[in-house]
């Protein structure tokens, strides 16, 4: 859980729509028929506008004729510091949405060595008109050239930026399409750095729409072995990275997947070695993999741990894995993630009964199976020891704080070579 954020997006953000644009933001969907509107695109580095960048095997580079500029680390130790840069930029096709769309998150994947880092850009078009560009994000792997962050009081006519989601004004003409833009940045001090590389970039839109609750289970029984974490026993830990505990729900939940998928799946590199650990937090730390996720996803602007796609982004730091935002749209979808042995981040908001608190305004954790009733197998954080993580909720419980409370926000997180399940026949792709 995490108290500076409402995971939904729907409630807080209602009144900062309000502060920032003055309306109100779309409101959580009624527990009626039908399902949520969600889509999500992979977007082709291979076409767009290059300048300064090229598209190869690896993904998207710097190449050629690069621009040069300074940028101001407003939260580099010790006072805000300039760097010089010189950077490239890529702009992809126009993606046309099967629905006018509310929100849009995006996710990277990206390898940023020493000196460089990569920026992620929003723009939108609908009803005769385009936004401007909108910043969804300034990311490194590290932080020992930028500190990675999101960017405050963009807000206009058309919607603003809540941390990680661009969020439509309901007052503002419906959107139908959308560009995004990388820019790619690497120092002048680290000239003969490798360049970042940018080997995927996609975007979620959704809109609000009715959906039922429960969905209709697929009435099969399957668990995954997800190792349990407890955040609790982080709490007053590194308050630098905001000090563990509830604060520490979303790099927990990221890092029991990345251990799933390097102690039970078999894939070594999924998460961070013995001698990075050694060297951060340190060996007298328990589960330390927990102190270097939250380090690692931490937004400064933000001030915390549960950016959605800085949690992606930094599971896909790791060789050979890979991490996006989508919103699916019932359990039953879940259940086929489950089916095809991914275990996932949820982002859920409101009263759980069974939950430590008495109610959350934002928290993750991870769906690892579903009894044959349908009812959702956890690992959750939210737990006083490791031990006490397997956590089983009821199906409809579960549905009124994930799709009615957070619109059914995932972290899909999985290794080369592991096929996502097909997409639902007939509805939009929203993975």
């Amino acid at each position: 859980m995490n108290a500076r954020r409402s995971a939904t997006l729907i409630v807080t953000l209602a009144l900062l729509i309000a502060a920032f644009v003055g309306s109100t933001g779309p409101a959580a969907a009624a527990s009626k028929g039908g399902t949520p509107a969600a889509s999500f695109a992979r977007l082709d580095l291979g076409s767009g506008t290059y300048s300064g960048t090229a598209a190869g095997h690896a993904g998207l580079t710097l190449s050629g004729r690069l621009t040069s500029g300074t940028y101001t680390d407003i939260y580099a130790i010790g006072g805000a510091r300039d760097i010089a840069y010189h950077s490239g930029t890529w702009i992809s096709d126009p993606v046309i949405t099967p629905f006018a769309f509310d929100e849009l998150v995006a996710s990277w994947n990206a390898a940023t060595p020493e000196g460089t880092w990569i920026k992620t850009e929003l723009q939108a078009t609908g009803s005769g008109r385009t936004t401007k560009w909108y910043t969804l994000g300034i990311w490194a792997s590290g932080d020992g050239t930028i500190h990675r962050t999101s960017v405050p009081a963009q807000g206009d006519a058309d919607g603003f930026v809540a941390i990680d989601t661009f969020i439509r004004s309901s007052k503002a003409a419906p959107l139908t399409s959308y560009q995004l833009r990388v820019s790619l940045y690497r120092a002048d001090a680290a000239a003969s750095s490798p360049t970042p590389t940018v080997r995927f970039i996609g975007a979620m839109t959704s809109a609000a729409s009715d959906f039922a609750i429960p969905s209709v289970p697929l009435g099969v029984v399957h668990e995954l072995a997800v190792p349990q974490l407890s955040q609790e026993v982080h709490r007053g830990e590194f308050s630098v990275y905001d000090g563990g505990g509830e604060a520490w729900c979303s790099p927990t939940s990221t890092a029991m997947v990345l251990d799933y998928w390097k102690i039970v799946a078999g894939y070594p590199n999924s998460g961070p070695t013995a001698a990075q650990l050694n060297a951060f937090p340190g060996p007298s730390y328990a589960d330390g993999q927990v102190d270097y996720a939250a380090r690692y996803v931490y937004d400064y602007n933000y001030k915390g741990a549960g950016n959605w796609p800085d949690n992606a982004a930094y599971a896909a730091s790791f060789a050979g894995m890979n991490g996006f935002v989508t919103r699916l749209r019932s359990l039953a979808e879940a259940e086929r993630f489950i089916a095809a042995g991914i275990p996932l981040v949820a982002s859920i908001n409101g009263k759980l009964p069974g939950f430590l608190f008495k109610k959350t305004s934002g928290h993750l954790l991870v769906i690892r199976g579903f009894t044959k009733a349908g009812d959702v197998i956890t690992n959750d954080p939210a737990v006083l020891a490791d031990t006490d993580g397997r956590v089983l909720y009821g199906r409809a419980d579960f549905e009124n704080v994930w799709l009615g409370g957070s619109a059914g926000i995932v972290y899909v997180i999985y290794p080369d070579g592991v096929s996502l399940p097909p997409n639902v026949e007939g509805s939009d792709k929203n993975w």
